[in-house]
């Protein structure tokens, strides 16, 4: 990966290796020396990459403006550009004066109308607000905002791990948004910040999925898990950080989420209402540990722990008899189980030692441990060739050569997954097959796709322009 020249910069990839895109490590990375420019590889024929544009450092999310026929971008400062045609220049359209959001992590296009999730500082620095806020399209291109939502104060924490507000989905009939809130511990742990919100871990705010109408205004969602349940904006619980939200061409949400510093598999999920999918009881189909009142938190009896995570060296994993009992009566919906060939390590739960389930036989759920997975889509509209003809896509944050965290597992990642969904009717839900077609990005985090082409952006300043084999010579451009 290619942020490796300060300390700082290692810094914020030590954070990165143990949670999806966080509150730090974009504003950081932002300010750092440029580097040597390395050229994403791809993995399979008939693939051509290209390099786009030259964006600000800091980027976060891509989207594509059909009615301009251009690409949007944003950072997490809350700054949006709109690039030109040929990816040479680039206007800015609207910052956080603007929209109100100051940490801005999700950005979504839908029509005429633009979708900013987020959140805001609030008591004193130590707490936080979620805030969705809705953009209307204006004749001179930009956009006039209003808020749809924002919830009551929740505590922020002292460590690395308030994931706050990201993913955001919008159905395919233009009636909901879905929203990622993220947890605020790494995994289930008393987290307070100097004090402020004692005894708190996960609260009704966090760690969930909410589905919010795409024309609602000044939605207050309230710190209670039975006001947000009877007011229908409770979507899905027990999610640790599904930063990514893809609808997919059926309708089905999916995502993609980060699991914790232990050696929990990344998931991969299908959403539906309802629903709980085990944080902080269970990650990846990995139980996690700090529930039984007799773990003792010690790498070298449990080869889960990496002694170089930030959860260990700040003792977030810790014998913890108080730790909240798996609610009564809650089935978790397991996450969508890898058939490999690619991005399935997995440390074995009875030995510890690290297999490869394409030589055990086994499937895990999903992806190999601490890949970071994000930048989720589809091929909605079936524009590509045969073998990706309707199918999913993701990137890899991380890889194991320059991440302290993944590097025990595996060196491959900093990648783009093809994911084959297959729906299986016994166990209702997915099982996928992924396959790595691009490798060698250096820290991407999102993707969009138009027509034949896949455009990634990587938060060191760069969007590459990928063409994929097409299924008709009229593909969109």
């Amino acid at each position: 990966m290619n942020i490796i020249q300060t300390a700082i910069i290692v810094a914020c990839l030590l954070l990165f290796a143990c949670s999806a895109p966080s509150s730090s490590e974009y504003s950081e990375q932002a300010d750092s020396p440029e580097l040597e420019e390395e050229h994403p590889v791809a993995l399979r024929e008939g693939i051509i990459i290209e390099k786009f544009a030259s964006p600000q450092r800091g980027g976060i999310r891509i989207n594509y403006d059909s009615v301009s026929k251009s690409i949007l971008y944003n950072t997490k400062r809350g700054d949006i550009y709109r690039l030109s045609q040929d990816g040479k220049s680039e206007e800015l359209i609207a910052t956080a004066e603007d929209h109100g959001i100051t940490s801005l992590q999700g950005f979504r296009l839908y029509q005429d109308l633009m979708f900013l999730v987020g959140n805001i500082k609030s008591n004193g620095d130590k707490g936080t607000k979620g805030k969705v806020v809705r953009g209307t399209r204006q004749p001179d291109g930009k956009y006039q905002f209003e808020l749809v939502a924002i919830t009551e104060d929740y505590g922020r924490t002292a460590t690395i791990y308030s994931h706050e507000f990201n993913g955001i989905a919008v159905d395919l009939e233009g009636q909901y948004i879905y929203v990622n809130s993220g947890a605020r511990t790494d995994h289930g742990e008393i987290q307070d910040n100097d004090g402020a919100y004692p005894g708190a871990r996960e609260v009704p705010l966090t760690a969930c999925i909410f589905r919010l109408p795409t024309d609602g205004k000044d939605i207050l969602l309230k710190n209670d898990s039975s006001y947000l349940a009877a007011n229908g904006y409770l979507f899905s619980d027990g999610v640790r950080n599904a930063f990514d939200l893809y609808v997919s061409q059926e309708s089905k949400l999916f995502g993609v989420s980060n699991s914790s510093d232990y050696d929990h598999p990344e998931e991969m999920n299908w959403f539906r209402a309802g629903r709980h999918y085990g944080y902080p009881w269970e990650m990846g189909g990995v139980l996690n540990p700090q529930q039984f009142p007799d773990w003792d938190p010690d790498p070298e009896k449990d080869p889960f722990i990496n002694p170089m995570s930030f959860a260990h060296r700040g003792k977030q994993f810790r014998n913890d008899p108080d730790f909240p009992p798996k609610p009564a009566n809650v089935e978790f919906v397991p996450a969508i189980q890898n058939h490999g060939p690619d991005a399935n390590i997995y440390r074995d739960r009875e030995t510890g030692l690290v297999m490869d389930a394409d030589t055990t036989g086994v499937t895990i759920g999903t992806f190999t441990p601490h890949r970071s997975p994000l930048g989720l889509f589809f091929d909605r509209d079936s524009v590509l060739a045969d073998p990706y003809q309707g199918d999913a896509f993701v990137l890899s944050w991380s890889d194991g050569v320059t991440q302290p965290l993944m590097r025990p597992l595996s060196s491959l990642g900093a990648d783009l997954l093809h994911l084959k969904l297959t729906y299986e009717p016994n166990i209702d839900n997915y099982s996928v097959r992924s396959y790595r077609i691009i490798g060698d990005f250096q820290g991407p985090t999102d993707a969009v796709q138009v027509g034949e082409h896949i455009y990634v952006i990587e938060n060191r300043g760069s969007i590459w322009k990928i063409t994929m084999p097409s299924s008709t010579p009229l593909a969109l451009n």
